[in-house]
């Protein structure tokens, strides 16, 4: 079992008040109280922290107040302060810490945290809280130790490989930061026992062979049987391996280049 050493990173353990709000957790149940999504439930209850993802103080340094543990994602977040006095959290990047100030701006530098344009954004750089049109906010690239890459300005649009691999078109203005998201050592967590992760509202995933036949194809048979199907499918008899789920007229689907692997 292993951990990350939070002392070394954050500066403060309690979040703002002023900033956080209750939410009720679905755990992976929909507005019919039916399961969509599975291995969801109980874990610690959580106060939800209002992130700023719009950054629409523009031309406004913020200088950096603390850095705070947030359970509702795997990156560190910090407070942050402007001028007029509002305080706002924000996803950190990596390398930024407690005193630093960082700025949205058509002209910011290209320094860490800071969020200009992609058409601004030079090729070869590391971003991340990138937008997918101009003012809907970030969505791309949120997750711990994540950062997209610019590969070409090609006006109107900017190419842009994710960390999943796929290179794909984003108009120019829309917005990006700069750098790569904080925590980069998540991935090196090893939960170590089941108790842990129930802690964090992941519940158990039983194999479909141990079920009966009611309940998966895979179900039933004396002993340890075979699969006893043609393809291998999921617990709806859906294909698995190798079959493509992605909805062929999706809006985004002529602005990418390159699928991922």
């Amino acid at each position: 079992m292993t951990g990350i050493n939070y002392r070394e990173f954050l500066t403060r353990k309690e979040p703002l008040k002023k900033l956080t709000s209750g939410r009720k957790r679905h755990v992976g149940r929909n507005s019919f109280g039916r399961i969509t999504t599975r291995h969801k439930g109980a874990g610690e209850k959580r106060l939800y922290r209002e992130i700023d993802f719009l950054f629409d103080k523009k031309d406004m340094a913020a200088r950096i107040e603390s850095v705070e543990y947030d359970p509702n994602r795997t990156a560190f977040i910090g407070a942050v302060v402007y001028p007029d006095g509002e305080r706002r959290y924000v996803v950190l990047p990596a390398g930024v810490g407690a005193g630093e100030e960082i700025i949205a701006s058509l002209s910011a530098p290209l320094k860490k945290g800071n969020r200009l344009p992609l058409k601004n954004i030079p090729v070869g750089t590391r971003i991340y809280n990138v937008e997918i049109y101009a003012g809907s906010g970030a969505r791309l690239v949120r997750g711990a130790g994540t950062f997209a890459e610019v590969l070409a300005q090609d006006s109107p649009y900017s190419q842009i490989k994710l960390p999943s691999g796929e290179i794909r078109k984003i108009r120019g203005q829309a917005w990006a930061s700069i750098g790569q998201v904080s925590n980069e050592e998540r991935n090196l967590i090893t939960l170590g026992k089941a108790g842990r992760s129930r802690h964090m509202g992941i519940r158990p995933t039983v194999r479909g062979s141990a079920m009966n036949p009611v309940d998966h194809p895979y179900g039933g048979g004396e002993g340890k049987a075979l699969r006893g199907t043609r393809r291998p499918k999921n617990k709806w008899g859906k294909g698995t391996r190798g079959v493509k789920t992605r909805n062929k007229k999706k809006y985004s689907r002529n602005f990418i280049l390159k699928r991922r692997k």
